[in-house]
């Protein structure tokens, strides 16, 4: 059961670096900060906007 966490940890690292990639921002930044931070980390992202 612990592995399906970690499963679905990395899985949301990984969409929110793509998230971050569309929204012209760094998706290694975002990747490791979503490893620390989890769905804390997609809220922030969702709520930062565009760079441009």
């Amino acid at each position: 059961m612990e592995n399906e966490y970690f499963v679905g940890w990395g899985t949301l690292a990984l969409i929110n670096a793509a998230l971050a990639q569309g929204k012209n921002r760094t998706g290694l930044n975002w990747f490791l900060l979503s490893l620390l931070l989890g769905p804390l980390a997609t809220l922030i992202l969702l709520f930062v906007g565009k760079r441009g």
